[in-house]
């Protein structure tokens, strides 16, 4: 029996290498949460000096200098120490150097091997519960978009269009196969989970003259109906609005967080999201039952 085999019928044997390959990816995300914003910046500049010209004065000597997802390698940010190879091994090289940079001895932020960790157990989670097959393969997407997305938006209350809308098309194209849910599904969920928070806002900006939250949402939603179908918009609204609600009140009590300042919204529509992939239907069943409805 080949190793393809084994992972077909063995769900140990594929959970833990999908948490190998998380931990892997993980990494990578890590990339991309710190880069992507700072391309996003950088192109937004050279926009600014493509219509104002450049005697604006607008951008800074860095941006001649190649930036991308993998270009330049990874560097020390207090001492421009390159990280090798050995220094890049997801969680283990964190551990080993102590959390400190293995030149100047600056302290590496626990985030990283904290994301690399959440992304292998996340996708390890999925693996368990879908087994080998295409589920499982869109579930892994989806939750290695998520991650990105969900840091982004803690970091920066943005939600990149070049994360949401490959994440729509991917559900819409996943729903051929179909993986989740049928193309008319997607479809209608992909529309209804955009429109859904879009009338929210508008109605929110009417009666407040606030804009209470931002485009990126709407498209977070969407990607959600295009994977799941309109059927578990419900399920991903209800379970993101508690989570937010608790969250943000817990935040104003316990630490006094000033009212005025924005809570970003995306990363409680990702959690939500990703529960609803896994376990809505169960969710919705139990709901059902504890009602009386069925």
């Amino acid at each position: 029996m080949d190793f393809l085999q084994i992972l077909q019928t063995s769900p140990a044997w594929l959970a833990g290498t999908v948490f190998l390959l998380g931990l892997v990816v993980g990494s990578f995300l890590n990339v991309v949460a710190h880069r992507l914003p700072l391309m996003m910046e950088r192109e937004w500049r050279a926009q600014c000096r493509e219509l104002m010209g450049n005697e604006a004065g607008i951008g800074t000597d860095d941006d001649a200098a190649p930036l991308n997802l993998v270009s330049p390698r990874s560097r020390c940010p207090h001492c421009g120490h390159a990280i090798t190879a050995l220094e890049n091994i997801p969680v283990l090289s964190w551990l080993w150097l102590r959390g400190r940079c293995s030149d100047c001895g600056t302290r590496i932020s626990a985030r990283y091997p904290v994301v690399e960790l959440a992304t292998g157990v996340l996708s390890a989670v999925a693996a368990w519960h879908f087994g080998w097959g295409w589920p499982l393969a869109g579930a892994l997407l989806f939750t290695w978009f998520l991650v990105p997305l969900t840091l982004i938006d803690l970091d920066h209350q943005l939600l990149p269009d070049s994360l949401t809308l490959p994440l729509v098309w991917i559900g819409l194209l996943a729903s051929l196969v179909p993986v989740f849910v049928t193309p008319e599904q997607a479809i209608v969920g992909a529309a209804a989970g955009y429109l859904s928070l879009w009338l929210v806002y508008q109605l929110f900006r009417l009666v407040t003259g606030k804009e209470g939250m931002g485009f990126g949402d709407f498209k977070l939603l969407a990607a959600c109906g295009a994977f799941m179908g309109w059927q578990m918009l419900p399920v991903v609204i209800l379970l993101s609005s508690l989570v937010g609600a608790v969250v943000g009140i817990g935040l104003i009590a316990l630490r006094g967080r000033d009212r005025s300042v924005p809570i970003p919204f995306g990363p409680y529509i990702a959690a939500a999201g990703w529960i609803a992939l896994l376990w809505g239907q169960e969710i919705i069943d139990a709901y059902l039952r504890f009602a009386g409805l069925r």
